[in-house]
Formats: C-alpha cells, structure tokens, sequence
C-alpha cells in the first residue's frame, strides 16, 4: 500500500462510514429478502415511535430560524463587516433554484398532488373530488415548502457563518464543537453520521429518479420495466458522474448544469402555456392560502386517536429525506451565500426555492387535476397504480408529447448526473478532513457506494426501501441538527453585533444635540 493510500485509509471518519455503508450494500445484495424485511420492520418501528419527533423536531428549527431573522443577530454577516455578497442576487436566486430543483420535485410534482387526490390526507374525505384536490394541492405546497428548506437552512447557515466569519472548516462537527467539544472520537462519529446519512439521502433521489427513467422507457417506448433495466440505468449513471467528477471537467459541468436549468424552465413554461393556464394560477394562489392557514397544524400533525400510517408514509418520509440531504444541501448553499446577512440568508433560502416549488407543483400537478376533474381523464388511478409514470401521464394530454417526454427524460438523467457529481465531491470533502481537493481514489470510492446502495435499494424493495433508508440515517442526524441549534446560539451570543444604519442616524442626532447644548453653554459663559 502506498503512502498517499495509507494515509486515506487511515482517515476513521473515511473508513467507518465506507465500510458501514459497503456493509450494507453488501447483506441487501447477498441476502435480499432478510434485508427487505428488516427495511420494513424499520421503517415501521422508526415511524411509529419516532414520527412525533421528526415533526417536532423541524418546527422547533423554523421557529428558531424564523426568530433569527427577527432578532438583533440577524444583521450579522456571513463573513468580515466590509465583506459583500460573492454573487449578485439573481444569480444567487439562480443557484437556490438549481439547488432546490432536483430530481425529487420532477418525480413528486405531479405524484403526490394526484396521490392525495386519490387517497386524500383525511380519512373522512372522499377521494377524486372537489374537495380533496383542493387539499392534495395544499398539503404538496406543505411538504415541498418552508419547512423542508429549514432544515438545509440550519445546516448551510452554521457552515457558512463557521466558514466565512470564522475562517474555519465545513465539516458538521467543527460547528457542533461550541457543545461537544473537539475530542476526536466525538468529532468522527459525528461526521460519520453525517456522511452516512448524505449517502442515503443521495441513494434515495438516484433511486427515484431511476425509478422514474425506467416508467417513462416502458411508457413512451414501450421497454418492459424490470430491475435489470433499473440496474443498467444506475450504471450508465455512475460512468456519467464518475467521468466528470474524476476528470475535473469542471466547465462541462457548468455547461451541462445550465442546460438542465434551461431544460427545466423551458419545461415549465411548456406545461404553463399549453395547460389550463388560468386554473393553475388559482391553483397556486388558493393552494398558498391554503398552506400558509394550515401550517401549524400540518406541522404539528399526528393521528393517535384514529390511527393510520398516512402522516408516516409522507410527511415524516419527506422530512427524513430532507434530513438526510441536509448536509449535501446545506454546503451548497453556504458556499455560495458568501458576504450575506443571516437574514438576508435565511429568508432567501427559506422563501425563495419553497415558491418556485410549489409554482412547479400547481403547474404539472395542477394540469393533471384539471384534465381529472374536467376531462376525465383517469390519471390520478394511473398514478395509484404505478407513481413512476405520473408525468408521463399528464404528458400525454398535451401538445408535441413524445418529444417533451423524451426531453423530460433528459431533464432527469442530467439532474441525476449533475447532482451525483456535485454529491461525490462533497463527500469525499467531508472524508478528507474538508479537503477542497480530496483524492480522486475517495471520489470513486463514494460514487461506486451512492450507486451500489441505490441498486441494492431498488432491488430489495423499491421505493419502500428508498424510504427507509432515508428514515434511517437520518434518526441520528436529527439529534445532530438540534445541537446546531443549541451550538448557534452560542456563537452567536458572542459575536460583535454589527452596526445599524439606524443607530449611526440615531448617534448622530444625539451628538449635533449635544454640540448644540455646548456651543449654547459657551455663549451663556
């Protein structure tokens, strides 16, 4: 073993966590049918006795993040007093949006909303009408909203401000010292978790999109959907990320990253003009009153006294699968939030992607719902029976479909490979002490694993197994987010608090006062 090798190997938050997730990938591929049942019995276990903190614990971090941008810290910046911000604020919006616009909201936009609508939230309310696509819409634009970007806010804001005002590195555990002290067993567990829970979060959305590619193959072109189709896909996916991400073919992936971006509005603005254009605007208005009237109580939501696993197959997945995308998010956005205000940070972050994803949401899954409820068109039941064609569904009603089904798909393989590359990095960042240039050997390491776990996922049980495996890892990784709180609020309770336009007016006022009082003294004299 070469010097460079032992010296990667040696790295216990590398090793630990690559041989814990290899471990798993390892018994789901051996012994598929034990590892599904034990996916199932844990996601039930998780859901059932921890669901209540997994909801407690987001709203705690949005009222925390909501009380800093109303608080006397929320002037301080992410950087020097004379930094400014790195990126003028529409390319700013523009790196949020790309950030916030994975592959997930492509596979949910139009799943969810006509998922409700055909078993609604409430067990009292009947599915396929009026009333539960109204709801279906709302309670999308809940799970897509503030609440999911909260929680990559909290990460992004103590990296950033550690990074950029302190000059320190982005690891999770560097942030979390303020309460746990810089102990290395301590600091490798913690990032540890935090590694494997990206892994995870990451495998899940390679996942969804994989399972989506796969539904609009069989749909458009009529290739038999299986799991070997799935397990090619998943390769071809990796060779993609593995080319750029090992290569450093950094302009390529500008390239290709903006062209997604291109794809994705163009898209957007494809379904908006050709659909029901009028109904989706007042999709998505009412659908934000309707978000913003029941957000508490979605937030705080639970059904103790009825039962059901509705609540626990959505909302507490979706908020474990942020979770675990947290880290992977959460150094994005910092990185490019240089120079920012907390609040100028926090409300950007929290505002911003949520709006553009519930625009997204009224526009695809608004259209499917109209073609439902005024054409009769039978999505919603198709969607029930297999959630991987959604949109191709909806697809199919409007103009030039095979060609914006094929474009769709594009939009899906790029989104996989872009954010798989940017996925690889970060974590073999995270395994390499910060490193902003870690070994090519680490990078390959991380992309054979997401890959690899994302396969053994599909192949044990689906997207049964892709939320579990988020559920999971992100258990202990909420712990870890609490104590942010908690190591925030020291750092901040100790910072110079910077200067306000208000108290220089203020000051200045106060002191032409008291040279005027002098200058009267002195005449009297």
């Amino acid at each position: 073993m070469t010097k460079s090798m032992s010296k990667i190997w040696s790295n216990l938050v590398f090793t630990v966590s690559a041989v814990i997730i290899a471990a798993f990938a390892i018994i789901g591929g051996v012994i598929p049918d034990w590892f599904g049942k034990v996916a199932n019995s844990s996601f039930s276990i998780i859901t059932e006795y921890f669901g209540w903190f997994f909801l407690l614990s987001v709203f705690v971090i949005t009222l925390f993040l909501i009380g800093l941008v109303v608080s006397k810290y929320g002037g301080i910046r992410l950087g020097g007093e004379k930094e400014r911000p790195e990126f003028p604020f529409f390319s700013w919006v523009g790196m949020l949006f790309s950030a916030g616009f994975g592959v997930g909201l492509v596979f949910w936009g139009v799943a969810e909303p006509m998922s409700h609508f055909y078993t609604p939230p409430f067990s009292d309310l009947e599915g396929l009408t009026v009333q539960s696509a109204r709801v279906a819409m709302g309670y999308a634009f809940f799970h897509w909203g503030i609440s999911q970007w909260a929680i990559f806010a909290m990460v992004g804001l103590v990296i950033a401000f550690l990074q950029f005002r302190k000059q320190k590195n982005s690891l999770i555990s560097t942030a979390l010292e303020p309460v746990t002290g810089s102990r290395p067993i301590t600091r490798n567990t913690i990032d540890s978790l935090s590694v494997i829970a990206t892994v995870m979060g990451i495998a899940t959305s390679i996942g969804l999109g994989v399972m989506q590619l796969d539904g609009g193959l069989s749909y458009v072109f009529g290739i038999q959907s299986s799991n070997w189709i799935q397990l090619l896909l998943i390769v071809v996916i990796f060779l993609l990320y593995m080319l750029s991400t090992t290569s450093g073919v950094y302009k390529g992936m500008k390239y290709l990253s903006n062209l997604n971006l291109g794809l994705a509005i163009g898209m957007l603005l494809f379904v908006f003009v050709t659909g029901p254009t009028v109904f989706i605007l007042e999709t998505f208005t009412l659908g934000l009153g309707d978000y913003l009237s029941n957000y508490i109580s979605y937030s705080l939501r639970l059904q103790p006294y009825r039962g059901g696993t509705w609540i626990r197959d959505w909302t507490i997945f979706y908020w474990a699968w942020a979770i675990a995308w947290s880290p992977y998010v959460g150094a994005f956005i910092a990185r490019v939030s240089k120079g920012r205000t907390i609040r100028e940070f926090v409300l950007g972050v929290m505002i911003i992607p949520p709006v553009i994803a519930c625009f997204w949401i009224a526009t695809f899954g608004g259209t499917a719902l109209w073609f439902d409820l005024k054409r009769n068109t039978s999505i919603a039941e198709a969607v029930h029976s297999d959630v991987t064609t959604a949109l191709f569904e909806v697809l199919q009603h409007l103009p030039l479909t095979t060609i914006i089904s094929v474009i769709s798909m594009v939009l899906i393989l790029i989104f996989l490979v872009t954010s798989a590359d940017s996925a690889t990095y970060v974590l073999s960042s995270m395994t390499s002490n910060g490193s902003l240039n870690p070994p090519k050997f680490i990078k390959f390491v991380w992309g054979g694993l997401m890959s690899i776990i994302a396969g053994v996922l599909l192949y044990t049980g689906g997207l049964e197994a892709l939320q579990t495996a988020s559920l999971v890892a992100a258990l202990p990784f909420t712990v870890i987010l609490l104590l942010l709180i908690i190591s925030m609020s020291k750092l901040l309770r100790h910072e110079p608090l910077p200067v306000r336009k208000v108290d220089v007016k203020r000051f200045r006022q106060l002191e032409a006062a008291a040279k005027r009082e002098q200058e009267k003294k002195n005449k009297e004299k």
